[in-house]
């Protein structure tokens, strides 16, 4: 009897600052808009089998909309280009992030988020799992 094939390790993904695949494009719901209707394009590079991460490049023309995190999910994420601003409701305060810098966005923050020069920028959220019900 033979033993099976080790089963190949995952490889390492690459996320480029300018992928060639196409972009997922969407806009902020409506009704957490507050000023504009930026264009947003998502390159998922890489999601783990197990749902529970995710890592690839954002753009965002300017505009700005009310976010809420659940308390089971975070974002870090570095700005390549450009420039925002998320203010935080539960503090009264605002952070700039701009090129250069990363930032994280920790789940249970709610607030908005505001582009004011056009963002391009890495991203990798993480989704832990929801305790189970009692």
């Amino acid at each position: 009897m033979t033993a099976p094939a080790p089963a190949c390790p995952p490889a390492i993904v690459l996320i480029d600052n300018h992928p060639a695949t196409a972009p997922a494009v969407d806009h902020p719901r409506v009704d957490r808009r507050l000023s504009g209707c930026p264009r947003r394009e998502t390159w998922t590079a890489f999601e783990a089998p197990q749902g529970d991460l995710s890592a690839g490049v954002w753009t965002c023309e300017p505009g700005h909309w009310r976010i809420v995190f659940p308390p089971h999910k975070d974002e870090y994420f570095f700005v390549l280009e450009g420039r925002l601003r998320l203010h935080d409701a539960a503090r009264g305060t605002a952070t700039e992030v701009q090129a250069g810098q990363g930032a994280v966005i920790p789940g249970g923050f709610e607030g908005s988020f505001e582009v004011i020069e056009t963002v391009r920028k890495h991203f990798v959220v993480v989704e832990r799992p929801l305790p189970a019900a009692a």
